[in-house]
């Protein structure tokens, strides 16, 4: 609105005082600028007030005496006298006069037919008429405004042009504003004027007269703005209009910017309201406020408010009028304005001879950037980054010499320089156009070069671990091994923003940098030299060595050119710390695989060193010890977990690479087992699992790692007393502790264990105050604990201090498991005398686990102490078979001689891998039932023990007492008698193992039932392990078996499994049972039938009992037993035995059963047993057990 810069505005002083009605500051404006404002103060004076204070009178006779010196007040006055109301209906009804017309230029109700022009009717006409002129004027334009939906016009209007009476016409349309509010609402009112000639000069005065109408009238008109302002005329005049209104109130001016972001509205507004604050600012050394704002908008989070401020920037570009009255030209030109201003010196790229700089060897000829100009240096390098990337900004020829002047400047050396260095180098790759010129690309060069020189120098001063060394190492490599996609997300990373980089781009880079620069030797080499990053955690962002290294053993530079990297890897594992940083483990899963696999097939040498033995030993020296463990430490706990997860990624690595490593005739070094017993692996797993949020994901991968390698110390019978141990109790437990606990040392319990055959109060004292103390507070106390557990075994040692020494070592079992076991082995062995004791190792255990029930005898008896033994073997068990797993995989290729000798299989060098494998599976299988039935022997009672009257079928009968009532009181009594023993405890810890054994693999029942077991165990196995009832599958196979003896087993096996599990399944495998036993009457002998009957016949009243459907089936089987018999008998003797005729009898009078039954003779049990022929002594077992099924029948079930 260039038209209005000849007018005087309303200054921002008299503005500010309208606002606050400050009478002082307005009578000391000037008489000009006091016009400009009557309207408002004449109605201030003469309308009745609102505020009747005292102060505000007074403030009223000063405004009164203020407008009695001026001549344009009685106007104004007249203006004030005009009778609004009827004004108003004339009004309304013009715009329905109007409305109905369709907006043609008709009557006027407000009007009368105008003689001459406009303006001298205006001039010519009283106070009323010239409301009216003004009036119809104004709601003819905001008519026509209404109607234009959004299409800019141009009002040509007499009345608003003419310059002699702009201000009456200004002080007619304030009144009427003033005075028909609803008529003319303000916004609609300063939408209008946008349309007319000087339109920007009147609304500053409408709103200084309304000075709270401010924000309204600017929220309005730029709501109802253009989203790019520069594109039309409509939207220039608005920002102007805007702009003068910001001027008037330069206050609110952020303000409205905020507004013109919000909506979304006239870009070139925001910018030139920022032009203008930061004009007035003049802010040298920090950032300015034009740097922010652009920045904000392009970098900040809101997508929309990018694209729109993104779009202004490339119709900016495109439009030809790229003049200075352009707000974009003006934002550019000061925002290199401000990049000039904080260069070090205006020096063109002219390159300084090396003999120039040779002979000043201490002076640099390039200055160097400002410390206070830094900051601000990198806040313009972000903002030219996404002007150019993300707004599309193509740089003119000066812009893109500065930028890279400025790139190219060498900062201090401080955190802040740090970052523009990275910020700067990452520029030149993201816009490798601004070097277009050799000298500019020789510069850079040079530059590249500094950087290198003085990377070391920078981290060391300022302080900062990312330095930019890493980054150019890091990007040298990508170049390397042409990743030019991890390059751009580097690139994006670290300017903070999301552009498009074409890899094209990179091309003339690549070269600089892999042929000039950094060749991959020279990255190599220069990455060893590299010092770890102290302390190293995820607390630390940027770009570290770390990444570096990592890269460099990806492309295998290392092996490649011969550099070794092991040391430098240990090192920084030694320097870490929690939180995990991200980036370790999957360097220690390349470093691995950089061991193990050669770069090239060529060279199979060509692999890294892996860790030493003693490097490893001295990192867990403070915990293999055991004493102060918390204490002093060298390193931290997160470099101990990270050499665990190498040792161990490293040996599962080592044997999934066995194949290819022999078809390469490759065989790295592993770990010796006595390394991997000296680390206290289960103790580190559980501090990790204390910090798992710290971690990462560091614990779940070492939990996998064990799972796999080291099934024994991942039971779930120790997690879950794990919970128990570190749980709520265990801390109220804790709070009980006193000194004298923690005052007990490992030499006082050994004496206390000595004095035990004399007292025991002073050890049951000691280990009693042990249980207040944690886990790891109790490792030095575990060699004693085991040590001694043999004199527990005496008789008269209180069930106290062998539970107490149970929970003890239970606890001990969660932070030192492997040791502690070898260490238990060891104590409880048989002690003979002039036979020297054997001590096992480890390795012995886990190839042999018989040999922890190869344990004294007292042992079976001693139930805390079996449990323990118990709890060893299922770990050894478990131990073995990863053992054997992991030597068939390393001896899968080579030689396997050494077999025999070490694990005692028996295999040929030449016999398939798949025998090999059976041949394990066959050991595993052997040594499993082994165990197995070892342990249901010790279920046996011994001889003592029956003669002491113990039951072996106490359980049975037990379970029996409860379901049968007819049982008598006096024999539930003895069984419960019988329940409460070792013998009973014993007996209950063995089937819990079994059933867990069982479940885990059904193959061990299947395996220890077809090889058999005493009968007088079956009630106790059935009732006692839960997981029986898969016996159930395959008792019709082993019923089906050749042997006898296992036929025998199945059936009474069936009998009482029936009796537990009265299934359907059973009844099925009962009826098989049932017609097998009839088929093999008809094919066996008669000793074999006399041995196979008679301890199978006592089954069938089992099945009775439990199925009666099977009455007629078995009631048939054994009267055609007892024919058969009869038969015999009868061929070989005159005198047929009474039984022959009773079974006759029953065969062919049924009903006679029940007198046969009622016989004192049966009931007292009384036989004819005088004959020792087989075939009578089975009569009278199938007469008894007829007897008794019919007196089961009888009695009821």
């Amino acid at each position: 609105m260039t038209e209005c810069t000849s007018l005087q505005f309303v200054s921002p002083f008299a503005f500010e005082a309208m606002q606050k009605v400050d009478v002082v500051r307005l009578a000391s404006l000037s008489d000009p600028e006091l016009r400009l404002l009557l309207p408002c103060l004449v109605r201030m004076a003469l309308c009745a007030p609102a505020d009747q204070s005292q102060s505000w009178a007074q403030d009223k006779k000063l405004i009164l005496r203020l407008l009695s010196g001026v001549e344009a007040v009685n106007s104004i006055v007249a203006l004030l006298s005009v009778d609004f109301h009827a004004l108003e209906q004339d009004a309304s009804k013009e715009q329905q006069l109007r409305h109905k017309l369709g907006g043609g230029s008709g009557e006027s109700i407000l009007v009368s037919q105008l003689q001459h022009g406009l303006t001298l009717e205006f001039e010519h006409s009283d106070s009323p008429r010239r409301l009216r002129l003004v009036l119809s004027e104004l709601l003819a334009i905001m008519n026509k405004v209404s109607e234009s939906n959004g299409e800019f016009f141009f009002k040509s209007s007499e009345l608003f042009e003419s310059p002699v009476y702009l201000e009456e016409a200004a002080d007619v349309l304030c009144i009427l504003q003033a005075e028909l509010p609803s008529l003319l609402p303000i916004v609609d009112v300063a939408e209008a004027l946008l349309h007319v000639r000087n339109g920007a000069w009147f609304l500053c005065l409408l709103v200084a007269n309304v000075p709270d109408s401010f924000n309204e009238v600017c929220r309005g008109l730029i709501k109802n703005g253009e989203r790019q302002d520069e594109e039309s005329l409509g939207g220039r005049r608005r920002t102007d209009a805007l702009r003068f209104l910001c001027k008037m109130n330069p206050s609110q001016a952020l303000k409205v910017r905020g507004m013109v972001v919000e909506e979304c509205h006239l870009p070139g507004l925001g910018v030139a309201l920022t032009l203008d604050h930061t004009k007035n600012e003049a802010c040298e050394d920090g950032v300015s406020d034009l740097v922010c704002f652009v920045s904000g908008l392009l970098l900040g989070t809101n997508a929309k408010v990018r694209t729109w401020f993104g779009t202004f920037i490339r119709n900016g570009q495109q439009r030809k009028r790229e003049t200075s009255s352009s707000v974009l030209w003006q934002m550019r030109r000061q925002l290199l304005l401000e990049l000039m201003g904080i260069l070090p010196t205006v020096r063109s790229t002219r390159i300084v001879e090396e003999a120039d700089v040779e002979m000043e060897p201490n002076v640099s000829v390039y200055s160097g950037l400002k410390e206070e100009h830094v900051v601000k240096a990198s806040a313009l390098l972000r903002l030219y980054c996404a002007l150019m990337g993300i707004a599309g900004l193509k740089p003119t020829e000066e812009e893109a010499e500065q930028l890279l002047q400025l790139m190219t400047s060498r900062p201090p050396a401080t955190p802040a320089g740090v970052r523009f260095v990275s910020l700067s180098f990452c520029m030149l790759l993201a816009f490798s156009t601004l070097v277009s010129t050799p000298e500019q690309e020789q510069l850079m060069v040079v530059w590249l070069s500094w950087m290198i020189k003085e990377e070391a120098y920078f981290e060391s001063t300022s302080g900062v671990s990312a330095s930019f060394g890493e980054m150019l190492l890091l990007v040298a490599m990508y170049f390397h091994s042409n990743q030019l996609s991890a390059i751009i997300d580097l690139v994006c990373s670290t300017l903070g923003m999301k552009i498009v980089i074409k890899p094209s781009s990179l091309s003339r880079m690549k070269t600089i940098f892999t042929q000039e620069i950094f060749t991959e030797q020279v990255v190599t080499a220069h990455a060893v030299r590299v010092p770890v990053t102290s302390n190293l955690s995820a607390n630390i962002t940027g770009f570290l060595p770390i990444h570096c290294i990592y890269q460099l053993l990806r492309s295998r530079s290392f092996t490649k050119h011969k550099v070794s990297i092991k040391d430098w890897i240990y090192k920084q594992l030694c320097e870490t710390s929690t939180p995990l940083h991200p980036q370790l483990l999957p360097l220690i899963d390349v470093y691995i695989n950089s061991i193990l696999t050669p770069a090239s097939k060529s060279n199979p040498e060509a692999t890294n060193q892996p860790v030493t033995e003693q490097e490893i030993l001295n990192i867990f020296q403070e915990v293999i010890g055991g004493d102060n463990i918390r204490l002093n430490q060298r390193f931290s706990i997160t470099a101990q977990l990270l050499v665990l997860y190498y040792i161990l990624s490293y040996e599962e690595a080592l044997l999934a690479n066995t194949k290819t490593l022999a078809a390469m005739q490759r065989k790295p070094k592993s770990y010796s087992s006595s390394l991997m017993d000296q680390i206290p692996i289960k103790f580190l797993i559980r501090q990790a699992q204390g910090l798992q949020q710290e971690l990462g994901g560091l614990h779940s991968a070492l939990l996998r790692l064990l799972a796999t390698n080291y099934p024994h110390l991942c039971i779930v019978d120790d997690w879950i007393c794990e919970e128990e141990i570190t749980g709520t109790d265990a801390l109220l437990r804790r709070m009980l502790l006193t000194n004298n606990a923690k005052n007990h040392s490992p030499k006082q319990l050994q004496e206390a264990f000595s004095a035990v055959p004399v007292s025991h109060t002073q050890v049951m004292q000691i280990i009693e105050h042990l249980t207040l103390l944690s886990a790891s507070e109790l490792i030095p106390y575990a060699e004693v604990l085991t040590s001694n557990m043999n004199q527990l075994l005496n008789s008269g040692v209180p069930r106290r201090i062998l539970q107490t020494v149970n929970k003890l070592w239970m606890v001990l079992n969660t932070v030192m498991p492997r040791r502690l076991w070898v260490m238990t082995v060891n104590a409880l062995q048989p002690s003979i005398k002039f036979v020297r004791q054997q001590k096992y190792t480890q390795n012995d255990l886990m190839i042999d686990p018989l040999i922890v029930l190869r344990c004294d005898q007292r042992v079976h008896r001693c139930p805390p102490l079996m449990d323990i033994t118990l709890h060893m073997l299922n770990g050894y068990l478990l131990a073995s078979k990863a053992y054997l797993s992991a030597h068939l995989k390393e001896t899968a290729e080579q030689d396997r001689p050494s077999q025999n000798n070490t694990i005692g299989l028996v295999g040929q060098t030449d016999a398939p891998e798949v025998t090999r494998e059976e041949l394990k599976n066959a050991l595993l299988a052997a040594q499993d039932s082994a165990a197995v039935q070892i342990l249901l022997e010790i279920c046996l009672p011994t001889e003592e023990e029956k003669a002491k009257g113990v039951n072996p079928d106490s359980l049975l009968r037990n379970v029996q007492s409860v379901i049968t009532t007819s049982t008598p009181n006096k024999e539930i009594e003895e069984g419960e008698d019988n329940l409460l023993c070792n013998l009973r405890e014993v007996q209950c810890l063995i089937c819990c193992l079994l059933h867990q054994m069982y479940i885990a693999d059904p193959n061990i029942a299947k395996l220890v039932h077809f090889q058999g077991y005493p009968c007088e165990l079956l009630p106790l196995t059935v009732a006692g392990i839960p997981s029986m009832h898969i016996c159930l599958d395959f008792i019709p196979e082993l019923i089906a078996q050749p042997e006898l003896e296992k036929q025998i087993f199945a059936i009474q096996l069936l009998s009482h499994l029936c009796i537990q599990y009265a299934l359907p399944k059973s009844l099925s495998v009962a009826r098989l049972a049932v017609n097998v036993m009839g088929t093999l009457l008809t094919v066996l002998t008669q000793a074999k039938r006399y041995a196979f009957f008679m301890p199978t016949l006592p089954s069938l009243v089992s099945f009775c009992r439990a199925f009666p459907p099977l009455y007629e089936d078995i009631m048939s089987l054994l009267i055609q037993i007892g024919q058969v018999c009869a038969s015999d008998v009868a061929t070989q003797t005159r005198d047929i035995d009474p039984i022959i005729t009773r079974l006759q009898q029953i065969k062919e009078k049924p009903s006679g059963w029940s007198r046969i039954c009622k016989d004192s003779s049966y009931k007292n049990g009384s036989r004819d047993t005088g004959s020792m022929d087989p075939d009578v002594q089975l009569c009278h077992c199938i007469e008894s057990t007829i007897i008794e099924i019919i007196n089961m029948s009888v009695s009821g079930i």
